[in-house]
Formats: C-alpha cells, structure tokens, sequence
C-alpha cells in the first residue's frame, strides 16, 4: 500500500476534530528518499530566478526585478493573525516549524528536478489549502533572496487575499480578460521577497479565461524571476479548473483534511490528477497528540507521515 493511499485512509478514519489554532501538517510523499533537508545549490542552474535575471535578455523580452519593484502596487497589507502562523500573535510556534519543514521538503524534489511553479490544490473546499498556499509562500520568503510569486488562481471563489490582508483587484482576471497587465495586478508586500497576484474581479467565464493561453503567458514572463511560483487553485471536485492550471505547473501538493475527508473522495480526486507530478500529500489539522504518538514518532521530528525505513 503507497503513503498516499495510507495518508488518505488515516485522514478518513481517525475523524481528528479540526484544530483551529495549531494546524500541524503532515507530508506524504509519493517516491522514496531521505527526508532530511537538502542544500540549495551553490550555483544557479538554468530556470531560477538569478539565471533569469542575467540570460533573460537574450530572449528580446528581458525583465529584471527591480523593474518589478518599481512598476507594482505597493499597497498596505494587515494580515490576519489567526490564520498567519509567522505574525507575531499568530498561532503556536509549532505550526510555523511545520511549514519550514514543509519548504525543506520541497527543496529537496527541486534539487533533483525542474520545479518551480506548483499548483496547491484539494479534492473539496475547506480543506486548508489557501491556508497552505499563503503560509508556505511566506515560509519560503522568510529566507534571504528566495523570491516567492504567490498566485490566487481560484477565481471561482478568491480568498487568498483575506489572510495577506491584501487588496482583491485588480487581479488574474483583470489581467486574463484582457483589462489589465501583469504590472496592474502584482502587489508586493511589506517583505520584498513576496509579491502576490489576487483573483481579480468577479467573472462569470472562469475556466475559459484559465483555458486562454494567458495565464501560460504570465508565468511564462514573470516566472524566471522568483524562486518559487505558488498557484493556489479551485478543488479538483467537481469542476475542471484544478486539472487546467495542473496542466501548466511543474508539480502539484494534494491538501487533506484530517478527519473530515473521506477517503474515496480524496481518491477521486487524486485520479483526477493522474499523469501530473504530484509531489505529496499534505495532511491538514493534525492533532499535535497524534503527532507524538508512536506510529507516527518519526512525523513528530519531522513533520511527514511516515515511519522510517517504510517503503513507497
């Protein structure tokens, strides 16, 4: 039996009460290997955002930073500290420490292949995965020049904007319809190395605007520039917009509940997925008691929901 398949299972039979202020995640991940963080590497390859800086003008179409900085709203966020776990009376260290294992998680897969852009998606709604977007992005851009581009690409129901206490528009469907360009829709906000793309204004077409090429576009010109591109996209069930942005992403985490989403749900939607790179699963609102119990010892250190020496 696969982690994922045994993460899912969990999620469905433990029926763990949500923990509204210590949500603890766990990483499933779907190929073997040693869950210690790994290094960034020393020198840029090709596709990060110090190789683009210093190439991109060969294409014709060169964008540096700096112009970025200069030509995006610059409005005042007022994030939400419920929901924030790095503000200053947010939630229990605990769940920042779980998202800064998350981000070393994660390098590693971008130490071994080309990931830059990753879909943050679920199978239902309310499962955490806006609050998984939003956290990870600021985990990452916590660290010094690691430049995260975060992107609410739910446009059927954006709220990435509610805990940044971010402006909602203009945004992605300003600029997909045509209205507005990438410059009018990227806000940066009070830490340099995190710039964000709202929604947008309320649309009644919005897997056709997500199908019209320019979305492919937009992170094909700002893309080079950061890190990491994070899209934070509709569920998988029941409505197609998580498989279109899939589609342009070079990986995709899979966000389940603990003990709210029923297993053959999360299976669905997983085969929804199918064919893409599907980095892992993360497991939402565990319970910090669950993580220290003794099936689950080594996620405790760790933050993953597998034992050592446990196979894929």
């Amino acid at each position: 039996m696969s982690r994922i398949h045994e993460a899912l299972k969990k999620a469905e039979q433990e029926r763990i009460a949500p923990v509204a202020t210590d949500p603890n995640l766990l990483l499933v991940s779907p190929t073997a290997g040693e869950l210690a963080p790994a290094p960034r590497p020393v020198s840029p390859p090709a596709g990060t955002a110090e190789w683009a800086e210093t190439t991109q003008h060969l294409t014709g179409d060169y964008l540096r930073f700096d112009d970025l900085q200069a030509r995006c709203a610059h409005p005042q966020w007022r994030p939400d500290p419920n929901v924030n776990v790095f503000s200053q009376s947010g939630l229990d260290p605990l769940a920042a420490e779980q998202f800064r294992t998350l981000r070393s998680r994660l390098y590693q897969f971008q130490s071994s292949q080309r990931i830059r852009t990753l879909l943050v998606t679920s199978s239902v709604p309310r499962e955490g995965k806006t609050f998984v977007a939003s956290n990870l992005a600021q985990a990452i851009a916590r660290q010094p020049d690691h430049r995260v581009l975060l992107v609410d690409a739910d446009i059927r129901c954006s709220r990435l904007h509610v805990p940044l206490g971010a402006p909602s528009s203009p945004g992605l469907t300003d600029y997909l319809s045509g209205k507005a360009d990438e410059m009018a829709v990227i806000q940066q906000g009070p830490d340099a190395n995190l710039c964000f793309i709202p929604g947008g204004s309320s649309v009644t077409n919005p897997s056709e605007l997500l199908s019209n090429g320019r979305i492919r576009k937009l992170l094909a010109r700002l893309g080079p520039l950061f890190d990491w591109v994070i899209l934070d996209s509709p569920p998988c069930l029941p409505i197609a917009d998580a498989s279109i942005l899939a589609d342009i992403c070079d990986g995709v985490m899979f966000v389940v509940k603990a003990g709210s989403t029923p297993s053959v749900v999360a299976q669905r939607a997983y085969q929804e997925l199918h064919g893409r790179n599907i980095l892992g699963v993360v497991l939402n609102s565990v319970e910090e008691t669950h993580l220290q119990s003794s099936q689950y010892y080594y996620a405790s250190h760790y933050g993953y929901g597998v034992r050592e020496g446990q196979k894929a």
